[in-house]
């Protein structure tokens, strides 16, 4: 028996841990034989849903580029093996190629090996139907099997090694050559030049077996070998280290176009053949564009962090509406179910991290598709003697941003960072600061001229003991000013670390 809290392997709606021996300051909790458990949990929940018992299921199982993956493959296919599943092993493999294999191959599950972008010494478990990905309370109710040691009847299961990544590669070109219509069918990118980074994660095959069978010239593309250790940079479009690599390397080879992936491939940005990010608030608006081509006045899901000028961007200048929400890519995906239910035409869910789903795509967060949709807009736009860059014409980008993260002290996290946000909603409305209507999380309070031209959101994090506070402003210095009035309530409260506002204010 186990003996330890299974809650600690909850992230979010997936499961994760320290998956390597002696890291220092590390406990290695992602044992083999915790794996089994939670594979075992895993495969009595969805026994349970799908009404089947475990010897009749078919599941696919890979993994992306960490040191652990091989030792965690083994152990998910002995629980599988053990109740009698039918196992498809797809070794070295994206996430998003995982949920695809359960629609396009009739899996009834599958299991992907990541953590995403985090360091080499961690991984973990995302499971998927042909539903998709599962729920945080999903995610609870398959580690209180673990937790109770359950596991469906016993079996004796079979694994076949398969190579998805070969008929995955093959749907994005496919999708590729249907997008650009060229007139050489089979090589829409020739005369392209594309350097893909990826950061020696799983997505080095959209280089080799994606864009240069159709054409392209990948010369310049880095670190696309798998390395566990991710020696060169984190694989993550949201690091400042990760962008400003890809987006020399793009310079340096002077291509149309940079591309990069995190770790597992869930998410992607992308760089101009002048070394400007697409990222962040400049990914979504592109996203945005190529979404609400055929779905006019469509509504776009967004995270809670999105700038003004996007707003503006999508509803002025693309004829949309922004529908803004709550941090966590599962968030976003399942408002634009929600809103899709209802009724309302919504073709994309999408976080400013990079996490972007769109309709057509069974709602899959999915890093490769929505690069690849970029390209195809890139051909499209070149035939139109048009660049990428000329979508955001209409973009208006704020003068300054920033994130500051305030940890909080309190141990119980999540009572103290609520009483710091219900605290700060009263503080603005007895100064009679503007309340953002449409808020979904935290609160974000805006300020007109002369009052520091912007807005910040404070809300808490969706997995630490963190609370972030992000401000923008529209002119310089509006962010300072922002801040000196907030800080004025910050400084009555206990229980956070206040330390980040500070030292912003002290240079």
């Amino acid at each position: 028996m186990l003996e330890f809290d299974w809650k600690q392997f909850k992230s979010g709606t997936d499961i994760r841990g320290v998956a390597v021996e002696g890291v220092p300051g590390q406990k290695y909790n992602l044992t083999d034989e915790a794996v089994r458990r939670m594979t075992a949990g895993f495969l009595l929940w969805l026994s349970n849903r799908l009404g089947k018992p475990a010897n009749e299921l078919k599941l696919a199982i890979g993994h992306d580029s960490r040191i652990s993956a091989d030792r965690i493959q083994k152990a998910v296919v002995d629980a599988m093996l053990a109740a009698g599943v039918h196992v498809l092993v797809c070794g070295l493999a994206s996430t998003p190629s995982m949920f695809m294999i359960t629609v396009d191959w009739d899996c009834d599950g599958s299991v992907q090996i990541t953590a995403s972008h985090h360091p080499y010494y961690r991984n973990g478990l995302k499971f998927f139907t042909k539903d998709g990905g599962l729920d945080g309370s999903d995610i609870e109710q398959i580690l209180d099997f673990a937790a109770g040691n359950r596991a469906p009847a016993f079996g004796k299961g079979e694994a076949e090694t398969v190579d998805y990544m070969k008929r995955y590669s093959e749907i994005l070109r496919d999708k590729i050559k249907e997008g650009v219509k060229a007139e050489d069918y089979e090589h829409p990118l020739k005369g392209f030049h594309i350097v893909v980074d990826a950061g020696n994660g799983a997505g080095g095959f959209y280089a080799t077996d994606v864009l240069e069978p159709l054409g392209a010239d990948i010369s310049g593309s880095q670190f696309l070998e798998p390395d566990g250790m991710f020696p060169n940079h984190i694989p993550n479009p949201e690091n400042e280290a990760a962008m400003q690599s890809v987006c020399l390397a793009t310079v340096r080879a002077k291509a149309d176009l940079g591309v990069i992936f995190d770790t597992d491939v869930d998410r992607g940005g992308a760089v101009d053949e002048r070394g400007d990010e697409l990222n962040r608030n400049r990914l979504v608006a592109v996203a945005s564009a190529i979404a609400l081509e055929g779905n006019p006045g469509g509504t776009i899901v967004t995270d809670s962090i999105t700038s003004s000028g996007l707003k503006e961007y999508i509803e002025q200048t693309l004829g949309g509406r922004h529908h803004r929400f709550k941090r966590g890519y599962r968030n976003v995906i399942n408002e634009a179910l929600r809103l899709n239910r209802e009724g309302v035409n919504c073709p994309l869910a999408i976080e400013t991290s990079g996490h972007a789903a769109l309709r057509e795509n069974y709602f899959l967060d999915d890093g490769a598709y929505l690069v690849t949709k970029i390209i195809i807009k890139l051909a499209v736009l070149r035939r139109e003697g048009k660049k990428l860059e000329d979508l955001l014409a209409g973009l208006r980008e704020p003068a300054e941003a920033t994130e500051l993260r305030m940890a909080i002290s309190d141990p119980d996290f999540r009572a103290c960072g609520n009483r710091v946000i219900d605290g700060l909603e009263q503080w603005a409305k007895s100064h009679g600061w503007q309340i953002a209507p449409d808020n979904y999380e935290g609160i974000r309070v805006s300020f007109g001229k002369g009052e520091g031209e912007g807005w910040f959101l404070l809300r808490l994090s969706v997995h630490d003991p963190i609370l972030p506070l992000n401000v923008e402003s529209d002119t310089a210095g509006g962010v300072r000013v922002i801040l000196e009035k907030l800080h004025e309530y910050l400084k009555t409260c206990e229980g956070i670390d206040i330390s980040p506002v500070e030292s912003f204010l002290a240079r």
